[in-house]
């Protein structure tokens, strides 16, 4: 099994033990805190069975930084703070590849005045660039060839030059930003000389033997930008340049395509590196992008291209390819692509985690847990994602732990997650962690409701970790008992027919209508119905639906990169909205509004949908507090805002609880 991706591969002088590339991710820690944390990191990845790793951007000078958690390369500090990376992963048995990177016009404009190739605004980073004079030009060449120089001095095993995703080489290549009408821009020929004088540049300061990769972009999802002629005449460029290896990926931020969110079927950006692949020949090309399983990554390179450049799993579970060597794979936390934690708090310059995995990077603000639990025992109540967490967390520190769900199957609000288009990965954490509990010895006890008949019962723990959720909140409008009336959890258990009207304007609201209308389900749906392939979008047929808000803004509190990709996919099928609204009363076929002068409309519908949040469980609480056992409240039962929040709470919680029962309680 996976024969594919797990047989050796060669990049330049480099043997690679198997075809999957941990690909960069910016951490957001490469600037701040502990410099050991982000050596401990990769150093994980790498005991964890990666074989090459890139690492995070490193900016190569201070106008190309994308935030204030970057790295500079070409500065003592950042220089010092990258140095501890190579041992840390040579002694761990992996490779490391430092990502040399200038953000161009989408710097951020609060430190150096952002540069580009022309000045054209940016409405990512909210600035107007500088254009870059010649001098500037060639100063930034060399700016790259001595990072490239002194990651091979350090002990990087490769470099690889980030010239997509719409930064500042990639903004060279393009017609849409570079504007220039003279050596450096004007045609296609003279946009591709600024990223060739760099490649250039490089491999003469590091020599013939030493592996340079390009990650270039196989399309800009940009009307009016390169062609795919450009790119492949780029590639061919790069390669009779003497790169190493090309590293194919898309879309730029400003584009209207989601890339990475859940929206995105696994593997539908593959078809651009076999593109690249079919004009380079035997030079290697890495796929990917939106690639989460070994499975999948096997069927990628039975395909053709040569490796798979695999990211934000190895946030989700740093054993990876370990978990996959051993036969593990029912062990393997998957990535669910949901941005919350990763991207979103990228784009936010805060250090990355992972929602599914809050130990993904190290925190110094974490508190840590004591040495052992064995001689204790603890209870959690609620088996969503807190408790899920929480459990994992107690038995990890050898603690005996029951853990009691009130429903037949464990997930919580992941059960209806993983309903909705996109989101069915959602259904692997369930699986992951009900078989990690199983692993660490947790007693799940499902289809078990804790009551007053369990004091005695709960009196025998050391703690316990309250993490019972809440239930759909039933608004206060009149008409919310008649029959066309039902809350989230049964629409999307259930479906709901004819005319809907969900009512609330949410996150789970947004959800429900995607569950609802549905979505592009295969990767050759997905790109037909963003106008990639030449064959025009059907429109979508599907129940007519309509989400009323009281708020002016649908969706809060879903993540910058992914909120704008929902609702755009949810008008394509079109799903009205209406925000402000004052609910009148729920009516038989509909639902009565007031206008805004002084009268009435009636929403028509078939079916309402109640989606305005959860009643917290304050039942489970109230009855600990008779027990005396000193336990906490996370997750919805406590107010939470999101699933990323329940996963770091629930690991918290434990810690905290541990930490404080250690202190106060004598161990049995």
């Amino acid at each position: 099994m996976y024969e594919r991706a797990l047989q050796p591969g060669r990049i330049g002088d480099l043997a690679l033990p198997h075809r999957i590339i941990m690909g960069a991710m910016h951490l957001g820690i490469e600037a701040t805190g502990d410099d050991r944390d982000l050596a401990a990191f990769y150093a994980e990845r790498a005991r964890g069975g990666a074989g090459l790793i890139v690492t995070g951007g490193a900016a190569v000078s201070r106008s190309g930084v994308g935030g204030p958690g970057y790295a500079l390369v070409n500065e003592p500090d950042g220089w010092s703070r990258l140095a501890r990376i190579p041992p840390a992963v040579h002694a761990s048995g992996a490779l490391v590849a430092l990502q040399l990177f200038h953000a161009g016009r989408y710097a951020r404009p609060d430190g150096p005045h952002p540069v580009a190739p022309s000045a054209v605004h940016s409405k990512f980073a909210g600035a107007t660039p500088h254009a870059l004079t010649e001098a500037e030009i060639l100063r930034t060449v060399a700016d790259f060839a001595r990072g490239a120089e002194r990651a091979a001095a350090v002990g990087f095993d490769a470099v690889e030059v980030m010239a997509s995703e719409g930064y500042l080489l990639n903004q060279f290549l393009s017609p849409l930003t570079n504007r220039r009408d003279d050596a450096w821009g004007g045609d296609a020929e003279r946009r591709m000389r600024f990223p060739l004088d760099v490649l250039r540049a490089v491999r003469e300061r590091v020599g013939p033997s030493f592996p340079v990769v390009f990650r270039i972009s196989g399309t800009d999802l940009m009307p009016g930008s390169s062609t795919s002629e450009e790119v492949t005449a780029f590639a061919r460029a790069l390669q009779a340049g003497g790169v190493d290896a090309l590293n194919v990926g898309v879309g730029w931020h400003e584009s209207a395509v989601p890339t990475v969110q859940t929206l995105t079927p696994p593997g539908a950006w593959v078809p651009y590196a076999e593109a690249v692949k079919a004009a380079v020949g035997d030079l290697p090309v890495i796929a990917g992008n939106r690639i989460n399983t070994l499975t999948l990554a096997d069927q990628v390179l039975a395909r053709g291209v040569d490796f798979v450049s695999m990211a934000r799993p190895f946030l989700a579970d740093p054993d990876f390819i370990a978990k996959h060597k051993r036969g593990q794979a029912h062990l393997v936390n998957l990535c669910v692509g949901c941005n919350q934690a990763c991207v979103d708090r990228s784009l936010a310059d805060e250090p990355v985690s992972c929602m599914v995995n809050p130990h993904a990077v190290p925190s110094p603000t974490a508190p840590g847990p004591v040495s052992s639990g064995a001689d204790r025992s603890y209870a959690v109540v609620g088996g969503g994602p807190a408790g899920l967490s929480a459990a994992r967390e107690l038995a990890r520190s050898g603690a005996r732990v029951t853990l009691f769900e009130a429903e037949a199957e464990l997930g919580g609000q992941f059960r209806l997650a993983r309903l909705v288009p996109g989101k069915a990965d959602y259904g692997s954490t369930i699986r992951y962690y009900r078989e990690e509990l199983h692993r660490l010895g947790v007693d799940v006890r499902l289809a078990r409701r804790i009551g007053p008949d369990d004091l005695d019962a709960l009196r025998a723990f050391d703690g316990v970790v309250v993490a019972s959720g809440g239930q759909p909140r039933r608004v206060g409008v009149p008409g919310a008992h008649l029959p066309l009336v039902m809350d989230y959890a049964e629409a999307f258990l259930n479906g709901a027919e004819g005319e809907v009207v969900i009512i609330g304007g949410g996150g789970v609201s947004v959800d429900l209508a995607h569950r609802i209308v549905g979505a592009p389900h295969s990767a050759e749906e997905f790109l037909r119905d963003y106008g990639l392939v030449k064959q025009a979008a059907v429109p979508a047929e599907g129940p007519r639906l309509t989400i009323l808000s009281r708020s002016a803004r649908i969706g809060s509190g879903m993540g910058r990169s992914t909120r704008w990709a929902v609702l755009a996919s949810l008008r394509r099928r079109g799903v009205r909205v209406r925000t402000g609204i004052r609910y009148q009363e729920i009516v038989p076929g509909g639902v009565m509004i007031g206008t805004t002068d002084g009268g009435t409309e009636t929403i028509a519908a078939d079916t309402v949908v109640i989606a305005a949040g959860q009643e917290r469980d304050t039942a489970a609480p109230e009855l600990l507090k008779r027990v005396g056992v000193p336990f906490l409240t996370v997750g919805s039962a406590a107010g939470g805002r999101d699933a990323v929040e329940a996963f770091e709470q629930g690991v918290r919680a434990a810690r905290h609880l541990m930490n404080d029962t250690a202190r106060s309680r004598p161990t049995r």
